[in-house]
């Protein structure tokens, strides 16, 4: 395994190549946060079915592994008011989602085809 200057490690056996600068193309993280308190929380919306569904999808499609694309599982975003909401890097793009289908879309345009799914964009003044 080698390092280049200022890099991520770089297994050449890997059949894709990290993504310079950027270990992955795409970073998907689902906010997953159940408050206890009561207040608005993306785990209000069963957020765990969204993200084993997106997981399963990219997947499916050939679409994960270093240079290609990431979903991971988050805490709290601070974007409750939109949940649930899921956050594609290294773009910044936000998403409210409400089911399978929007996930769908979510990978098929933006994940595969780098097409940002406007109408499930989080508004940019939705906190918390």
């Amino acid at each position: 395994m080698t390092r280049p200057a200022g890099g991520a490690a770089y297994n050449p056996r890997m059949s894709t190549p990290p993504a310079d600068p950027s270990y992955y193309r795409h970073h998907v993280f689902f906010c997953l946060n159940q408050r206890s308190n009561g207040d608005a929380s993306c785990g209000d919306h069963h957020p765990q079915a969204a993200f084993d569904h997106c997981k399963a999808r990219v997947k499916a499609e050939g679409l994960a592994g270093p240079g290609k694309v990431r979903v991971n599982k988050a805490g709290c975003l601070d974007r409750c008011a939109g949940g649930p909401v899921v956050v594609v890097y290294p773009e910044g793009v936000w998403y409210s989602y409400v089911d399978q289908a929007d996930i769908d879309e979510i990978v098929d345009a933006h994940l595969k085809n780098g097409q940002v799914v406007e109408r499930l964009r989080t508004p940019p003044e939705v906190g918390r």
